[in-house]
């Protein structure tokens, strides 16, 4: 009995685990890193690395279609869209601001950035005629934004100071949200704060959180939100994965104040957030370099629902529907409503 309880228990985890999956899928594989995706006219799109960028459509995964941006090997941790085009920005300097079209996946660059510390960490369409993007700062330590206004870039000056050792992870194009009224930023490093932009007077707010800073490999990687009111940030530690103290934190505030959830009972490091569509901010799924997982109570309490690991980041196709991506492929999977 000794020898077969080990194997019974390991049984019982892939039963609870395909409790809440209903089918999985791997509809890409490529030698590359994605970090950044979108969708659009049922396919998936990524950038990542040396150069490429491609699609990969839901409906028949062999229909995709691979480019490369550039000559060069830059890579690619961002990327948006409005209606017509693409957008991507290289991590490396000079950062340069590619726009692909959508039909023709022509693509030119409409902007640069040659200053040495430039470093664009996501980027983030508010609607079709207003993007946001930021970068590492520069000497000054000031808050470095792009801002895209009816088809053309500029550099936003603001007052925002970071402190020393602020920074912000470009882990998942995730760590820039919007609402009707407010763009949300959120740092990370020795110290993890929210920024919250006004659109109506391009004011900035900040806000301290309680989850984990102080090292340069902690803070906040990823933040959502539902409206104006209730959002949810994830992180951690990505040198120490498993740790899972105050690495989730929600609030229903409008970002005023932070509440700890789960912690130390959370599958640990998590790199993107995402609520489900049309749940109300209810139903959540997280992923992280070791795991998915998944909240049914508003980020309180977390599932952990795959093991699969190497991926960074996650988009809701629809309300059963999830796409992962990350090192080397990109992961379709069908979630049942009874998670």
């Amino acid at each position: 009995m000794k020898k077969l309880l080990p194997f019974l228990l390991s049984f019982s985890g892939i039963f609870t685990f395909s409790q809440q999956i209903e089918s999985s899928e791997t509809i890409l594989n490529d030698k590359i890193s994605i970090r950044a995706i979108e969708i659009y006219d049922n396919k998936v799109w990524y950038s990542g690395t040396d150069s490429k960028f491609g699609f990969v459509d839901l409906k028949n995964t062999a229909n995709q279609k691979q480019i490369k941006l550039s000559e060069k090997k830059l890579q690619f941790r961002t990327l948006g869209q409005d209606k017509k085009a693409f957008y991507a920005i290289n991590i490396e300097s000079p950062a340069e601001f590619f726009k692909i079209d959508k039909k023709s996946l022509k693509y030119e660059v409409v902007f640069r950035d040659t200053v040495k510390t430039a470093f664009y960490d996501a980027l983030h369409f508010v609607n079709d005629k207003l993007a946001y993007t930021f970068s590492d700062a520069d000497k000054d330590s000031k808050l470095k934004l792009a801002k895209f206004d009816n088809g053309k870039w500029t550099m936003l000056k603001n007052d925002v100071v970071l402190n020393e050792g602020e920074a912000a992870f470009a882990a998942s194009n995730t760590n820039i949200s919007s609402t009707k009224n407010y763009l949300w930023i959120a740092t990370g490093g020795k110290a993890s704060r929210i920024l919250k932009l006004n659109f109506k007077n391009n004011q900035f707010k900040i806000f301290n959180t309680p989850v984990i800073q102080g090292e340069s490999s902690q803070g906040i990687y990823s933040i959502d939100f539902l409206d104006d009111t209730f959002g949810i940030a994830v992180g951690g530690d990505y040198t120490k994965q498993e740790a899972n103290i105050n690495n989730i934190a929600t609030t229903n505030d409008g970002g005023e104040t932070w509440q700890i959830q789960a912690s130390g009972k959370n599958a640990g490091y998590t790199t993107c957030v995402k609520i489900k569509p049309n749940s109300k901010g209810k139903e959540i799924i997280s992923v992280g370099d070791q795991h998915i997982s998944y909240s049914s109570d508003f980020g309180k309490t977390w599932k952990k629902i795959s093991e699969e690991k190497g991926f960074f980041v996650c988009e809701w196709v629809n309300q059963d529907t999830v796409v992962f991506a990350g090192k080397d492929r990109i992961l379709k999977m069908k979630i049942k409503k009874s998670v």
